[in-house]
């Protein structure tokens, strides 16, 4: 029996001493350099897909029975761990029950139901691709959901003209990472289907960095004094989506929910 306990321990001790060398190696192994354009850049051309639960709730969050009886399983909210750094979002009291309140009437209230645009940074972590197109003067983000576009402005950066779902977006690089700064919000998108919302005064910025030939590491700080007591940081990677064929296909939404919107205004027939 002591044998075998010397044996465990040595393992264990030669585990835990492996371990602490690869994470030392890892440290000090030089960062990810990503292809680069013509014009020197990071190359992040591609399609592109967050792999996690952040479009249920962004915080973490046990799985769930479908707010839609009917959809049984199908329709379940998966657990997730959460991608909000810290844990809690740092709502105001007052902000907070309108959350709640949200969270209570979303297939009412949430936009995705309705096939709204779905606003930053919530485009970015539904369960659809996204392209990134990229030129010297100007980065395009081509959404799946509901053919929704964002324009990042690389260069003579300028103030939003009017607000918007997807608000004004302007680019620039730090070193390997792409950094988007997006005002000009209007207070109609969600961070999800939990409810969790944010008003016209929402500052969001992102930095996209490859951290490997198919994979990024997307950081998103929310700042919204109307909402929330401080700034708060969500984070996730990026995964390429890597298929031969892989492409952005249409998904028309819209088309899905005019009976939901126009159906009472639809003309009864006469018996």
């Amino acid at each position: 029996m002591r044998n075998r306990f010397l044996i465990r321990v040595t393992v264990v001790v030669m585990t835990a001493c492996i371990a602490l060398a690869v994470a030392l190696v890892s440290a000090q192994a030089p960062g990810y350099r990503a292809p680069r354009t013509p014009d020197g850049k990071p190359n992040l051309n591609g399609i592109w897909q967050a792999i996690n639960t952040a479009n249920f709730d962004i915080e973490a969050h046990s799985a769930g029975p479908s707010p839609v009886l009917e959809l049984g399983a199908s329709g379940a909210v998966p657990g997730g761990l959460g991608v909000v750094e810290g844990g809690v979002l740092p709502y105001r009291p007052e902000a907070l029950t309108k959350r709640n309140e949200n969270r209570a009437n979303r297939l009412k209230l949430d936009p995705e139901v309705k096939c709204y645009l779905p606003g930053v940074p919530r485009a970015v972590y539904q369960p659809f691709p996204f392209q990134i197109l990229q030129s010297q003067k100007h980065i395009m983000m081509i959404h799946e959901y509901a053919g929704a576009v964002r324009t990042v402005y690389m260069t003579d950066p300028v103030e939003a003209p009017a607000d918007s779902w997807m608000g004004w977006s302007n680019g620039r690089w730090e070193g390997e990472t792409l950094v988007v700064d997006t005002k000009g919000f209007n207070d109609l998108s969600w961070f999800d289907r939990s409810g969790n919302f944010h008003s016209d005064a929402l500052h969001v910025v992102e930095r996209f960095t490859p951290r490997s030939a198919d994979t990024i590491n997307y950081e998103a700080t929310i700042e919204d004094p109307k909402v929330f007591t401080r700034p708060f940081k969500m984070s996730m990677p990026l995964y390429r989506r890597v298929e031969p064929n892989a492409q952005i296909l249409e998904f028309r939404c819209v088309e899905f929910v005019e009976d939901l919107l126009y159906g009472h205004l639809r003309k009864q027939q006469s018996k």
